[in-house]
């Protein structure tokens, strides 16, 4: 047991886990990912970096008390926030600017559904920073808060300022209901050397050391491949990332997304990479039978689901296509337990690795490789 370094370790619902010795939590994830997946925990690597301040997004909740996070066990209860111990210091440089700003700010009533401002939604990227200032949409003060935003604009050491707009029943910190103030609205990440752009209403992941980590991996478990004349699959193919740096000696990439914002972002990102083999396609993943006589083989496949997995749709697909490997990229172990089952049927694991995105939680990301049975 150690003393945890947060300060309000014992009312906020995140990092749960800060009174384990660093250590210690990673090799609680391996004991997990083994025991949800039944593979020795011996042949799964680990990988680590930053055990703090390596958040690149945060959503801080606006309350009465300034900014803060959700207080243990309770959703409509807020613990004010100072500093966040998890987050890189440009956000937290760029919290206490909010705050100071926004001392009064005519806060949203999680239980009344009253009130204008919600969520201030703060990202980093190497290049640069954004805030989203999300609002109720049905507040009678919204223009009072868009015009006392505007005027931060124009002080704030942030890039780029949104003012987004959601509905009084939805809790979401993202819409497509947004404008800029200040800057535009792609940011840009920089990756193994290759440039990535997002929406600033996308996801990107959140912990910039750690994405890197695994694009090295999964480009090392590719690489001794054989690739020329093979095509890659990239499934839940987000803005391309690992489509696009895997893309080489590959004669096709296809990243499949069915957000059309990201299927864009990815379309950009291509060409902005000079990846003239990659295209995209937005379609459901569990709709991928559809396309069957479209996809060309031999085929290789990355599949980075959400934590819900693959639909079972999708799981009969990937059968049915008998790619000769498939990397599975999982920020679920009990799901990815449950699907390996299925896909053992005609798929040996022979790679896995669990990779810490989320140091001081219970969070884990899981890469496995899997090849076909001769």
């Amino acid at each position: 047991m150690r003393e945890p370094k947060c300060p309000y370790y014992e009312e906020c619902g995140g990092c749960s886990a800060q009174h384990i010795p660093y250590e210690l939590q990673i090799i609680n994830k391996q004991k997990k990912v083994s025991a949800m997946t039944g593979i020795p925990e011996e042949e799964i690597e680990l990988f680590s970096a930053n055990e703090y301040n390596y958040r690149n997004r945060m959503d801080f909740v606006f309350h009465a008390g300034g900014l803060g996070l959700r207080r243990k066990g309770r959703w409509d209860r807020i613990v004010d926030i100072e500093r966040c111990v998890i987050s890189e210091e440009k956000i937290n440089s760029l919290l206490k600017e909010i705050r100071r700003e926004f001392k009064e700010a005519d806060y949203f009533d999680l239980r009344k559904k009253t009130g204008t401002y919600r969520y201030a939604v703060i990202r980093k990227t190497k290049k640069e920073t954004n805030i989203s200032f999300v609002l109720n949409e049905d507040s009678p003060k919204l223009g009072e808060a868009i015009t006392k935003i505007k005027e931060y604009s124009e002080k704030s050491s942030a890039d780029n300022i949104t003012i987004t707009r959601t509905p009084k029943d939805s809790d979401k910190s993202i819409s497509e209901n947004y404008f800029m103030v200040k800057g535009k609205d792609e940011i840009e990440e920089e990756l193994l050397s290759k440039k990535f752009s997002f929406n600033i209403q996308g996801f990107f992941q959140n912990n910039h050391a750690m994405t890197e980590k695994m694009l090295i991996y999964t480009k090392e478990l590719l690489e001794k491949e054989e690739r020329k004349g093979k095509h890659l699959l990239d499934l839940y193919g987000g803005v391309g990332t690992f489509g696009i740096t895997n893309s080489e000696e590959y004669e096709s990439v296809t990243i499949i997304e069915n957000y059309e914002g990201l299927v864009k972002s990815a379309e950009k990102n291509a060409e902005k990479n000079q990846t003239k083999n990659v295209k995209t396609k937005l379609l459901d993943a569990s709709q991928l039978r559809k396309i069957k006589n479209e996809i060309k083989k031999p085929l290789h496949i990355i599949t980075d689901p959400p934590r819900s997995g693959m639909h079972p749709k999708t799981v009969k697909a990937l059968l049915e296509l008998e790619p000769e490997i498939i990397i599975y990229i999982s920020c679920n172990p009990a799901q990815l337990g449950k699907e390996l089952i299925r896909l053992k049927e005609k798929y040996l694991v022979e790679k896995t690795a669990v990779f810490d995105l989320f140091p001081q939680t219970p969070h884990t990301e899981t890469i496995i490789k899997l090849k076909r049975k001769i």
